[in-house]
């Protein structure tokens, strides 16, 4: 079925080609759809092949033009072989949708090196691409990037120790890059998500049937960051605005201890990737 066209997104101010990290399922395969029905080329970054395949030929079903790049984003070479792969094309959108908890642990009894790589996924690589294609966004005044988020980084959670300060680091790293390149025409979004129901979710078997938890379609959260795209700094996903309100509250304790025993519930005893 056709992706539906999204009318905030104008190819012309985010056109015309969107590189999205993370780009081979889930969330990320829905951005694509969107973009594409909305007349806007995309370019889909992601480690493994296979899924970065069956979703590229879902888009060249839809009519839009589509790249792919088998890519490492925790490598050291990552930002450079991303440059490369769309040096002859103009980017207008970034959406960095990849970034997990690669290593869920608690801190003291988890490996120094893992932690680094988490790191390099959720802080370093969304940097240094964000640095390449936001230059010439300033440049030609007009354009917009999307970093998302999680609700993970609005409170402490044990075994989220690094993930969850990653997290909070890139909405801080997003609401001031907003500030400064809001007057040069390019938009600047922290899309948070909550529980969604995606692929990379299902396969660490997180519990989506707890009652009153509210549970995120992919297709939904894509909906609406593109349709949030210029009102930034921030936007909260699939109905948690209330509870991400409730989780910026003076009493850390209680609502540590609050986010805690929902996470268990969510989780039990295994990893994350929320």
């Amino acid at each position: 079925m056709a992706a539906e066209p999204n009318e905030n997104i104008d190819p012309h101010r985010y056109g015309p080609w969107a590189v999205i990290a993370g780009g081979s399922e889930g969330v990320g395969a829905e951005f694509a759809a969107g973009l594409a029905a909305a007349g806007i080329g995309v370019v889909l970054l992601a480690r493994r092949e296979g899924p970065l395949t069956e979703t590229a030929e879902r888009i060249r079903a839809l009519g839009g033009q589509v790249r792919t790049l088998a890519v490492d984003l925790t490598a050291a070479d990552a930002a450079e072989r991303v440059a490369a792969a769309t040096a002859d094309i103009e980017v207008g959108l970034l959406i960095y949708n990849a970034g997990a908890n690669t290593h869920s642990a608690e801190f003291l009894d988890g490996d120094l090196d893992g932690f680094a790589t988490m790191n390099a996924l959720n802080v370093t690589a969304p940097l240094a691409l964000v640095h390449h294609f936001g230059r010439g966004m300033r440049e030609r005044g007009r354009g917009g990037i999307i970093l998302v988020g999680s609700l993970t980084g609005y409170c402490g959670s044990a075994r989220h120790t690094v993930y969850g300060g990653s997290k909070a680091y890139l909405r801080i790293f997003a609401e001031s890059l907003w500030l400064e390149l809001r007057e040069h025409g390019v938009d600047v979004l922290h899309l948070v998500l909550g529980v969604t129901r995606t692929p990379a979710m299902a396969r660490v078997g997180l519990n989506f049937d707890i009652p009153g938890m509210l549970v995120a379609e992919p297709a939904d959260v894509a909906r609406e960051g593109l349709a949030n795209l210029a009102n930034g700094p921030v936007f909260v996903t699939g109905g948690n605005a209330e509870t991400a309100a409730r989780s910026s509250g003076e009493d850390r304790a209680a609502i540590v201890l609050g986010g805690h025993r929902r996470m268990q519930k969510l989780i039990g005893s295994q990893a994350d990737r929320s």
